[in-house]
């Protein structure tokens, strides 16, 4: 099969079964799946915030097995060294000679379990594959397999001994998405689940099954960037864009790069939405996913309360729609 042979309307509906797949393991949580999958349209990462316990690691096993992907999981710890995530050089015995043992790095979604718990330089290392999409061993490089999206976690409630991310390095993430606790009916939803039988492990009992392709994502992906943008969209998102930086409560707003991910991640809304251009609404709605992680709010702001969402939910009401 070839990646022309795809129909991307087949290849919509199949992301789209994704949403129920996921289901069959995961309660709730539709616009987390909706963001992993803009994600893999736009080739971009994906930063996943949630407490403990509401089934981040069982989300993207999920997702991968739905999408006949590769998967693996790093715990980010403080001793952690670039070598225990990118690979390293073996030496072997028998040959005399170095050999490269890769990192799980190599993999299609690696999810990178509390990455702010691990030093800047491990952090990284992770980054550089995550920019580059290889690895360098001895000035070589080594591609990383295609599609490859990095999906980071951290815990919203516990920042003692962590490394928080710089600046620079978040804005490398598309999406910033949270995953929050679950609604009483979730929860009874889950609960009910386990009880009878469920086990988070065993995604073939849960009868998770692929449901999409890679040749599927490529098509996907192709039709995505044949999604048209009139100049009126494009000066909307950056008229959005600078208000974040004019802001009272931000010290640093949303960057170029930042303006350019909001773009793409528009992009992606709107052709699995079933148009083929982009509309105000559709920047909109993925305005934050896409901003909130790139704003950094005065501390002064911070004592009083104010947020990253709070301030973009202010100038989307600010910045005039254009008609």
């Amino acid at each position: 099969m070839t990646e022309s042979s795809v129909d991307p309307d087949d290849a919509r509906s199949a992301l789209i079964a994704l949403r129920a797949e996921v289901g069959k393991a995961i309660v709730g949580n539709d616009a987390a799946v909706t963001g992993l999958i803009v994600a893999l349209l736009c080739r971009g990462h994906v930063l996943l915030e949630g407490v403990p316990g509401v089934a981040k690691t069982l989300l993207v096993r999920t997702l991968a097995k739905a999408l006949d992907l590769d998967s693996a999981r790093i715990q980010f710890t403080p001793d952690l060294m670039p070598g225990d995530v990118t690979g390293s050089l073996v030496y072997d015995a028998r040959t005399a000679e170095f050999s490269f043992k890769q990192g799980p790095v190599f993999t299609n979604l690696l999810l990178a379990d509390e990455i702010n718990r691990t030093p800047p330089k491990t952090q990284a290392s992770l980054l550089e594959a995550m920019e580059e999409r290889q690895v360098s061993v001895e000035g070589k490089p080594k591609p990383l397999p295609e599609p490859f999206v990095v999906i980071a976690t951290q815990n919203p409630v516990e920042y003692e001994g962590t490394y928080p991310l710089p600046e620079a390095q978040l804005d490398r993430f598309l999406l910033k998405l949270t995953m929050p606790l679950p609604s009483r009916e979730e929860e009874i939803g889950v609960l009910s689940r386990h009880a009878a039988g469920f086990d988070p492990r065993d995604l073939d009992a849960a009868q998770v099954r692929p449901v999409a392709d890679t040749e599927q994502l490529a098509a996907a992906r192709a039709a995505t960037a044949a999604v048209t943008i009139d100049q009126h969209v494009i000066g909307y998102t950056v008229d959005i864009c600078r208000a974040t930086r004019s802001a009272g409560a931000v010290r640093l707003g949303v960057s170029p790069r930042g303006a350019t991910a909001l773009l793409a991640a528009a992009r992606a809304w709107a052709w699995l939405s079933g148009k083929d251009y982009v509309t105000p609404d559709d920047v909109k709605i993925v305005a934050r996913p896409a901003l909130r992680h790139r704003i950094e709010l005065r501390p002064e702001a911070e004592l009083e309360g104010a947020t990253p969402d709070g301030v973009l939910d202010r100038v989307l009401t600010a910045v005039p729609v254009p008609r």
